[in-house]
């Protein structure tokens, strides 16, 4: 994983709003927008905010259903991430190279 998609995904969990979001989809892994306004007692533009920031970090995805859209997390963008920061922790680097 690249230096910038790294800066990405660490920017998009480090609001705590977002990273209650995330959470909030990760641990049903399937929510409507209306479902999180109501969990997190935020307005619906403001969800909407958060959720195009967990999307362009490939954090979640969202699927429109119908008159829906359901927001599911990707566990392949958190592994990624993951691995990359724990080769980082022990003194590896970021690979520079192109997103994949």
């Amino acid at each position: 994983m690249n230096t910038k998609r790294i800066e990405k995904i660490s920017k998009a969990l480090a609001d705590e709003t977002r990273l209650r979001i995330f959470e909030a989809i990760a641990a049903t892994d399937n929510l409507t927008c209306g479902e999180l306004v109501n969990l997190r007692g935020v307005t619906p533009a403001t969800i909407s905010h958060h959720l195009k920031i967990l999307t362009e970090a490939e954090l979640i995805k969202c699927c429109k259903e119908g008159q829906f859209v359901h927001s599911r997390t990707i566990p392949e963008t958190i592994a990624e991430y993951s691995k990359s920061l724990a080769r980082i922790s022990k003194g590896g680097s970021a690979s520079r190279g192109k997103k994949r």
